[in-house]
């Protein structure tokens, strides 16, 4: 019998300054999007990218960096699980998205192939 697993993996960039939300128990969470590229050749063979923006929840703790020294345009790579998130619009209607609950965040330099 197969074990589940969710997991994530991303690289890419920070697409604005974090939202960092302290907690009176002491606990402190990020709120970030991270932009990832993907290039590919369309059917006509011209150079086409794609951009794909992710959003992504960490706590602090262990396999954490700073959060202070994350800022926008950073290159991260984060390793995490998929999240859905019920939500509803101010019309009232039910609406789903993902978000990635991070735990395991790297500040990198640039892409690692």
């Amino acid at each position: 019998m197969e074990k589940s697993l969710n997991r994530v993996e991303l690289r890419g960039n920070v697409g604005f300054d974090p939202r960092i939300s302290n907690f009176e128990d002491g606990g402190v969470v990020m709120r970030l999007s991270l932009a990832t590229n993907e290039s590919f050749k369309n059917k006509k063979g011209e150079l086409q990218e794609e951009t794909v923006w992710h959003n992504i929840v960490a706590w602090a703790g262990k396999s954490m960096p700073d959060f202070g020294k994350i800022k926008k345009g950073d290159f991260l790579s984060i390793t995490g699980r998929l999240k859905p998130v019920q939500y509803q619009t101010k019309t009232g209607v039910e609406r789903q998205t993902y978000e990635i609950v991070a735990y395991n965040i790297k500040l990198a330099d640039s892409v690692e192939e």
